[in-house]
């Protein structure tokens, strides 16, 4: 057991929105070809036949105002293109012609193909370069929000493939459940009931226990007194600010302002890193919920069900018994126990790992899981012995 492994008392997930891992990430692959991201050559055919190669001309708002189909249906169509025969393989060619479904513009639809170039994105290429980039984190199921970020907090989504709002029995427990029955501390720090994880309805169960305003988060980081377990969501719509300004929504769906996604990022690890006690204790993983509809050239890998079958009607083709993963999206893991410029490679990551991880580490695994979260894999081995010297570690500022 590692030295960063025995002195951590904090695990703190940031979940965005929407984006794959080509698209804000792929850039990387030309300063580290140890990173599965883009050479260049990487192209999708449009309606028209038309090969149509990526390009790093993605822009912070705007450029998407069409919102790519990221439904079951659409994402079933980006990864196999339109194949139609029971024997078809997984091609990544679809995502032109997805996105024209939406644009009904042939050259809109090569907007889809777009990422940006590394220097745009100057807080999460930091972070990228600085911590644990994970080469296969892959969105749970080829679906949209909710049905993705119920993974996250249960490791299954009950047979939901879609964006319903749903409540779910009591066999298997939510991780912040979890933590409560077993005396240990559990929040999600959010802006508003726009909240995504909301809609899962289980959750309000204990929702004097586990919901916290953002700014709380902010008072908690500053006291030390944050929570064993922490969930953070992104603002996802516009709000007014201290002043009379506005908070912009911050959660980077199309076509919300990327920027103001990397203000929040670069806000949350501030936020920790600002307290030297709580910095040395805890580790942050920043993630994605799903790819948004957006070009990734990483065929999704099959992994084992979770016993469930969503049906013909719900994903608009044949039943799905959630025995695939869904589209790439970045993720990495932060702590100053993290050993600079790691690149996780070899290993198949989803967002069931986070509740498997969170229960293996706090209540030593004693909780009722799906199959497919304990067999997920965890991601606390990646701390180190070594603790890096607080001059290594980057500091971000933001201007007004």
């Amino acid at each position: 057991m590692t030295v960063g492994f025995n002195k951590l008392k904090h695990i703190v997930v940031l979940m965005m929105e929407n984006r794959s891992f080509d698209h804000m990430l792929g850039g990387l692959r030309e300063f580290n070809p140890r990173i599965n991201g883009l050479t260049g050559n990487e192209s999708n055919p449009d309606t028209n036949g038309t090969l149509v190669k990526v390009q790093p001309a993605a822009t912070y708002q705007d450029q998407l105002v069409h919102d790519p189909d990221h439904h079951f249906p659409g994402t079933d169509l980006q990864i196999f293109g339109d194949q139609q025969s029971n024997g078809r393989v997984a091609n990544m060619q679809g995502f032109v012609k997805s996105y024209f479904t939406q644009t009904k513009d042939v050259k809109l639809s090569h907007e889809i193909m777009n990422y940006f170039k590394p220097e745009k994105l100057p807080v999460l290429t930091t972070l990228a370069k600085e911590f644990a980039l994970f080469n296969s984190w892959f969105s749970s199921i080829p679906g949209p929000t909710i049905c993705n970020r119920a993974f996250a907090h249960y490791g299954t989504s009950f047979g939901q493939v879609g964006m319903n709002v749903f409540y779910i029995g009591k066999d298997i427990e939510s991780i912040y459940g979890r933590m409560i029955d077993a005396g240990q501390t559990a929040k999600i720090y959010y802006y508003d009931q726009k909240s995504s994880t909301m809609e899962i309805v289980n959750l309000l169960q204990h929702q004097s226990e586990v919901f916290g305003q953002f700014s709380q988060f902010i008072s908690d980081c500053k006291s030390g007194k944050l929570p064993d377990y922490s969930f953070i969501e992104p603002a996802y719509n516009d709000h007014p600010g201290p002043g009379g300004g506005e908070i912009l929504a911050s959660d980077q769906h199309p076509t919300h302002d990327v920027h103001e996604g990397e203000r929040f990022i670069g806000m949350v690890y501030n936020a920790i890193r600002g307290n030297d006690a709580l910095w040395a204790s805890t580790a942050l993983l920043v993630v994605y919920d799903e790819h948004g509809g957006l070009y990734d050239h990483v065929v999704p890998p099959a992994c084992i069900s979770d016993g469930f079958v969503a049906q013909a009607g719900d994903t608009g083709g044949m039943p799905f018994p959630f025995d695939r993963l869904g589209v790439r999206v970045p993720a990495i893991l932060i702590s100053p126990y993290v050993a600079k410029g790691t690149v996780v490679d070899g290993r198949v990551f989803e967002h069931a790992c986070i509740p498997n991880t969170i229960t293996n580490y706090f209540l030593n695994g004693d909780a009722k899981r799906t199959t497919r979260e304990a067999r997920s894999e965890t991601f606390l081995d990646l701390l180190s012995d070594d603790l890096r010297p607080d001059d290594d570690i980057p500091w971000f500022e933001f201007g007004d």
